[in-house]
């Protein structure tokens, strides 16, 4: 009987690149997936007009990508590290380290960090809201100011603002453990949750951790709407084996939130500064365009709306993303690759389990001839439903930059 040879991963792929002068661009639509409005039965993707992003599906490849498993709801960074070819299971990172270094925190070695988001607790203690109305970075700054500095047992506590509702939380001092559990229950009407220690060796860091909490929420219980906040993420900063040497690529990050820019980070990428809008990214991509020969390129807008519930907004952050496709194409890039983390679906309104659109976009393409960039069309498409480590394979095939696998 013949043995499967799985080549997903950058395991199995490493030996067989070979540096070319190819070019990539990885365009990542945040939370892109999604469920049908009960009303129409489209997603926002199908619902939304996507003139270039259409084109794009007739002429190119197009599939599902299974971020993680069957089933599993994936994070952010899980999302991401499959797209990049990291096998998320095995390759796994907190969201407090990715935050950190994405505002360009020195990490020090032995910190912990956590991701943390302001939010509104009622008279009872019970979450209303987990973010706070995404109150403003101006407003979450001060907030920060009053809970940075806190020193419990050796302990230093480091508050940083990140965007609009979330800051970081950084611990400081000896012998600290990250294995802790989240106090985010990710649900409404109950209580946040108390730092529980997941092994033996973390039970002092939570100890800390639940009496800065204690503290925190007393200097906050005037601060409506953001009178509480939650964490997540714990983590320490990993070594993961660099984008760049695995793939034989000189990668650049153009995102303009922080966690992405701290996973590109974490990966060895070149991370750009850009500034919030669409055109602000695209400039950065046309003024870097001759010193890199791989470009992520992160667009985060319908993940939030999806989050909020916001199927109209999500469809507008869909609509806007297909303004600037010709900008991209004009640049002539050897591979165009458009996809997802995962699926942010409005009437979920937050992450979910279902496969992601994507598409391949080359001269060595096999044409699907569809007629629209979505969820249902790509069903039918050529790359059929794949684990999305299959992604970064396929676009350094299609780059030309991998060698024939055995005699």
């Amino acid at each position: 009987m013949e043995r499967e040879v799985q080549m997903s991963g950058f395991e199995q792929v490493r030996d067989l690149v070979v540096g070319t002068s190819s070019k990539i661009v990885l365009l990542v639509i945040d939370g892109l997936g999604g469920l049908p409005d009960p009303a129409t039965g489209l997603t926002e993707l199908e619902t939304a007009r996507t003139p270039n992003l259409d084109n794009l599906a007739r002429v190119g490849s197009c599939g599902l990508t299974r971020p993680v498993g069957p089933g599993i709801t994936p994070g952010s960074a899980p999302g991401h590290l499959g797209l990049f070819g990291y096998d998320p299971i095995t390759y796994n990172i907190g969201r407090g380290v990715l935050e950190a270094l994405g505002v360009d925190f020195d990490l020090q070695p032995g910190d912990v960090a956590a991701r943390g988001n302001f939010c509104t607790i009622d008279e009872s203690g019970n979450i209303t809201d987990r973010r706070a109305g995404r109150i403003s970075t101006e407003e979450s700054t001060r907030l920060c100011s009053l809970l940075d500095g806190e020193e419990i047992d050796g302990v230093r506590f480091i508050v940083r603002p990140v965007k609009e509702h979330r800051f970081i939380l950084v611990l400081r001092g000896a012998s600290l453990d990250a294995r802790l559990a989240d106090t985010d229950p990710q649900r409404l009407g109950i209580p946040p949750l108390a730092v529980a220690p997941l092994v033996t060796e973390a039970e002092r860091t939570a100890r800390v951790t639940n009496e800065f909490l204690r503290r925190g929420a007393a200097k906050l219980t005037e601060a409506r709407p953001a009178n509480m906040f939650l964490l997540r993420g714990f983590s320490e900063r990993p070594s993961f084996p660099e984008f760049g040497e695995v793939y034989k690529l000189r990668p650049a990050a153009i995102a303009g939130y922080p966690m992405y820019r701290g996973l590109a980070r974490v990966l060895g990428m070149d991370v750009l500064s850009t500034g919030p809008r669409l055109a602000d990214e695209m400039d950065v991509l046309k003024q870097n365009y001759s010193a890199y020969d791989f470009f992520f390129i992160h667009i985060k807008g319908a993940d939030a709306a999806g989050e909020d519930g916001d199927f109209t907004r999500k469809v507008a952050v869909i609509e806007d993303v297909d303004t600037i496709i010709p900008e991209i194409t004009a640049l002539a890039p050897d591979v165009l690759v458009v996809a997802g983390d995962h699926s942010t679906p409005a009437v979920i309104k937050g992450h979910s389990w279902h496969d992601v659109p994507c598409l391949i976009y080359s001269h060595w393409c096999r044409h699907d001839g569809l007629s629209k960039f979505g969820e249902s069309y790509c069903r039918t498409g050529g790359l059929g439903i794949i684990p999305a480590t299959d992604l970064m394979p396929l676009a350094l095939a299609h780059a030309q930059k991998l060698i024939k696998y055995g005699a």
